[in-house]
C-alpha cells in the first residue's frame, strides 16, 4: 500500500489538502487492517484532524471577510499541527514503521508551512 508517497505535489493548497486527506484515509484503512487497538484509536484521531485541514481551507475560500478567511485558515493550521502530533505518536510508538510514514509526516510539515505563509501574507495585506 502506497499511501505515503506522492511525487507530483499540486501547487494549489485546496488540491494539496484534498490529496492529503485521501492519503490519511489510506493510512486509516491500513491501521484498521491491524489488530492493534491503539492504532485504531490513534488512526481515527489522525483521520479526523487530517480531513479537517482541507474542509477548513474550503470554508476559508468563501469567508465573509479577510478576518473570517484568516480564522478558517488558522483552524486548518491547528488541525495540521494536530495531525503531525498523531503521526509522530504513531511512528514513535512503532505502530507504523518510520519508512511507511515519513513522507506523510513531511507533507504535513509542508502543509503547516504553506498555511502559515498564507495566514501571514493575508494578515500583512489586511493591515
Amino acid at each position: 500500500m502506497n499511501y505515503e508517497r506522492r511525487e507530483d505535489k499540486p501547487r494549489n493548497i485546496r488540491e494539496r489538502s484534498f490529496d492529503y486527506a485521501l492519503r490519511a484515509i489510506k493510512l486509516y484503512q491500513f491501521l484498521q487492517e491491524g489488530k492493534d487497538g491503539a492504532g485504531w484509536i490513534l488512526g481515527k484521531q489522525y483521520l479526523r484532524s487530517a480531513t479537517s485541514i482541507g474542509a477548513n481551507i474550503e470554508e476559508a475560500q468563501s469567508g465573509q471577510s479577510k478576518a473570517d478567511f484568516i480564522h478558517k485558515m488558522s483552524i486548518a493550521q491547528k488541525e495540521a499541527r494536530e495531525s503531525l502530533y498523531w503521526l509522530r505518536l504513531l511512528e514513535k510508538s512503532e505502530i507504523v514503521p518510520t519508512n511507511r510514514i515519513h513522507s506523510l509526516t513531511q507533507e504535513t510539515e509542508e502543509l503547516i508551512a504553506v498555511i502559515t505563509t498564507i495566514i501571514c501574507k493575508t494578515k500583512q495585506n489586511h493591515s
